[in-house]
């Protein structure tokens, strides 16, 4: 697999329990983006079942610290708007960077790692929005939107997927998502959104 493995769509065996997730198109955006800022990325490994190691090596910086301006404080902060976000996502890593984003633009966010977790967290946290990644283990994203919905009428639910086809944007629609965003997600979109209603 080394040799391909930076090519658009490359996948390897999967897992029984992942066999549906991922389109082979991670590391291929991991070389374009390294190779934008001029650097280069390369894959080792010892061999099956002994790990790998991905090298990146990134030209150094000539700015200056200080003349790097620092972001503005989101005007959901000035205004005081804090609406309530429910992030599920198995990728744990994933799931809490972007429980820290909205949580950095105003949003007070609460972080599941499956649906029943999910389930259970709105019980007590009553989210006003909730972002659901559709590859979930145990219950997948549209079966979760719709027990979500049976207990939260008015919950916003965002559907987040590496699948962009219109059917796909059709089945997120029937299964109650609001809106239907495909990875890597457009923050920028997200957060205008969230911050809509």
């Amino acid at each position: 697999m080394l040799p391909r493995v930076f090519d658009l769509f490359a996948q390897e065996q999967q897992a029984i329990d992942r066999a549906q997730g991922g389109l082979g198109l991670g590391l291929s955006l991991v070389r374009s983006l390294v190779m934008l800022h001029g650097g280069t990325v390369e894959a080792h490994s010892p061999g099956l079942g002994r790990g790998t190691e991905f090298v990146v090596r990134l030209p150094a910086s000539t700015a200056r610290a200080e003349n790097v301006a620092q972001p503005a404080i989101p005007v959901s902060v000035l205004h005081g708007k804090c609406g309530r976000i429910l992030v599920v996502d198995d990728n744990e890593e994933a799931a809490e960077l972007l429980a820290d984003y909205l949580r950095e633009v105003g949003f007070e966010t609460r972080v599941a790692f499956d649906g029943p977790t999910a389930l259970t967290a709105v019980e007590t946290f009553m989210p006003d929005s909730a972002v659901l990644d559709i590859g979930l283990p145990v219950m997948d994203g549209y079966e979760l939107a719709q027990r979500l919905r049976q207990k939260l009428a008015n919950v916003r639910l965002v559907a987040v997927t590496g699948y962009g086809q219109p059917s796909d944007h059709d089945r997120s629609a029937q299964a109650g998502f609001d809106v239907h965003l495909t990875k890597p997600v457009d923050l920028d979109e997200l957060r205008t959104f969230l911050e809509a209603s």
